[in-house]
């Protein structure tokens, strides 16, 4: 089954980094986030990606381009230019990667790969986001219910401690960072069937795919929520970045397999 994900937004929250690089491949643990994304779908059995480049979209094929080179061991013999292959990290992994345009929003990308995705059930993500999402199962509540969209549904953290005190100021309790207010947010990593492209007609290249399309699923009630309650993060601003980065580094990085 192939995975598309989005990879072409400006990212211009963490700009910090994105000025240099799409922001998908701002790196955790020195791997580029699109590259622990990849690898959480691949340890679930998914290996087929087809990327929606954008902003500096030259950066992702440049990387896959060298990816085999950077992850071998090599002899480079520079009196007649011969490059031998002494040992490699083999990957299973294929990557479409697709030029969507720089100023393509969401819902124009998707359409841009429809060639690419053909007839079959895919999956669809942002180039951003991690989680310990059981894909398996998210698959297997997709095909229960029988519509053509599954989105992934989660509960992001508040951004602020929460307390509890009395009147004269006595604190009672004191929660950091609870789930927020109990609602349920978009978290991604959807399942789609092709029918879905019925949504994308005529010119989307400035629709987002969480307006009209996602608002007309809803309004045809071809659109559910698979509810996932352990972890997920998206890389929205620098403080993401270190969040996730000091999670790498401190060996609780649940997303990864």
């Amino acid at each position: 089954m192939k995975v598309v994900i989005f990879a072409g937004g400006l990212g211009s929250r963490i700009s910090e980094e994105s000025h240099l690089r799409p922001k998908p491949m701002i790196e955790i643990g020195g791997k580029p986030i699109l590259w622990h994304i990849m690898k959480l779908y691949q340890a679930q059995g998914f290996n087929e990606f087809i990327v929606c480049l954008g902003y500096k979209g030259y950066v992702v094929k440049e990387y896959f381009a060298n990816y085999f080179l950077h992850n071998s061991d090599v002899t480079i013999d520079l009196s007649n230019n011969k490059i031998d292959i002494n040992k490699s990290l083999q990957e299973d992994l294929k990557v479409t990667l697709v030029d969507t345009g720089s100023e393509t929003m969401t819902a124009g990308r998707l359409k841009r790969v429809q060639q690419y995705v053909g007839d079959d059930t895919f999956m669809l993500t942002y180039g951003d986001g991690l989680s310990d999402v059981d894909l398996k199962k998210l698959l297997q509540f997709h095909k229960d219910h029988g519509k053509i969209a599954t989105l992934t549904a989660i509960q992001p953290a508040g951004k602020f401690g929460i307390l509890k005190y009395d009147d004269n100021g006595l604190i009672s309790s004191f929660a950091e960072k609870p789930k927020g207010d109990g609602n349920w947010v978009n978290g991604g990593f959807f399942v789609l069937e092709p029918e879905v492209f019925k949504y994308l007609d005529g010119n989307m290249d400035e629709v987002m795919w969480e307006q009209e399309p996602m608002q007309q699923m809803v309004e045809e009630k071809q659109l559910v929520a698979f509810r996932h309650h352990g972890f997920w993060k998206a890389m929205d601003i620098l403080r993401d970045k270190v969040e996730l980065e000091t999670l790498w580094n401190t060996g609780q990085a649940k997303w990864k397999k």
